[in-house]
């Protein structure tokens, strides 16, 4: 089997050549292989700027500051998998100045505090593999851990295994708002999480083979959301498959940290069409028992595919149709009105 790195090499290999001309706009950088795109990061001056990413592979850790506000970070081309940002740290990988390790957070290949952040076109990536680490126990390996109001993914590619998406909030009282837009997300463990408000549409989500012999074999969503947060994770007109046997998969538990034991997580899916690779008859499962999944804000409207068909109606509560209307894209946003560019 190719390993990541190989996969993710191949793909930007595929797509060499797509550079999409540019104008006299003086606020845009660019990246180039062999450039750094954090050193790009780290040169702009102020909000409202631009990062123009060409084809090729970054291998580098990349953490966008919230003094960054506003940020653009784009592939030069249309095709996602042109432009690679990717690293391979783990939540138990060991720091190299011996200060202990990266946790899971820390894990991250691409990090952002900066309010108004949009990101298009590229794939971010960790290419972490259990399998070539049986040493550490610690092994989730963030693609992507965002924090900020008004995040905004397009066409992005989100890889990893467990815990790919890290979609999370400045400070547990502020509700910051993302959007994520005809995105790719794929991994196995509990690979989107966090307590952000957060809004998927049009997006695909999928679940990989997993070598081990008990189901599931993880989960899509662990959102962790704040009690005080009306919303918490939308999925809206989006695809559900999977590389794993027929119902190796659940739909969600819920994440009520340690650390923070009045989350209430919040997961609404709608209208998308939910594969094989979920489990319908029991698609939500504990995290702990403490913390029961029925005991949560889950729920779902209107889905279709095999993965959805209702066999045990307690398993799957549904929204009715007056609840349907507080429950879109437009209302988890509120004020913010992402332009969407494709």
């Amino acid at each position: 089997m190719p390993t990541r790195r190989a996969l993710l090499a191949a793909g930007a290999a595929v797509a060499m050549g797509s550079v999409t001309a540019f104008g006299r706009d003086r606020r845009v950088l660019h990246v180039r292989p062999g450039d750094s795109v954090q050193a790009a990061v780290d040169a702009v001056p102020g909000p409202g700027w631009t990062i123009v990413v060409h084809p090729g592979t970054y291998r580098e850790v990349v953490n966008v500051p919230a003094d960054k506000a506003e940020l653009t970070l784009r592939g030069a081309g249309r095709d996602p998998r042109a432009a690679v940002i990717v690293h391979d740290n783990a939540n138990g990988t060991q720091k190299p100045d011996g200060s202990g390790t990266y946790g899971t957070a820390g894990s991250a290949t691409f990090t952002s505090a900066a309010a108004g952040l949009r990101v298009r076109d590229l794939t971010l990536a960790n290419d972490w593999l259990r399998a070539n680490h049986p040493d550490i126990t610690g092994t989730q390996a963030v693609a992507a851990y965002l924090t900020g109001d008004r995040t905004y993914f397009e066409n992005v590619r989100l890889l990893a295994h467990q815990d790919t998406l890290f979609a999370d909030t400045t400070e547990l009282g502020s509700f910051d708002r993302q959007f994520f837009h005809r995105c790719h997300i794929e991994g196995d463990v509990d690979f989107v999480f966090g307590r952000a408000r957060a809004v998927y549409e049009h997006c695909h989500f999928r679940t990989l083979q997993r070598d081990v012999t008990f189901t599931p074999k993880g989960m899509v969503f662990a959102p962790s959301t704040a009690r005080a947060n009306p919303y918490g994770f939308l999925a809206v007109r989006c695809r559900f498959s999977s590389g794993a046997e027929d119902g190796a998969y659940k739909l969600a538990r819920p994440w009520v940290p340690t650390y923070e034991t009045s989350a209430w997580p919040s997961l609404v899916v709608r209208d998308s069409l939910i594969g094989p690779g979920i489990d319908p008859v029991a698609p939500y499962t504990n995290m702990r028992d403490a913390y029961p999944w029925q005991s949560m804000r889950f729920v779902e409207y209107r889905n279709s595919g095999p993965g959805a068909v209702i066999t045990v109606p307690e398993n799957r509560p549904q929204l009715t149709d007056a609840e349907a209307l507080s429950h879109t894209p437009a209302v988890y946003l509120g004020d913010w009105k992402p332009v969407r560019s494709s």
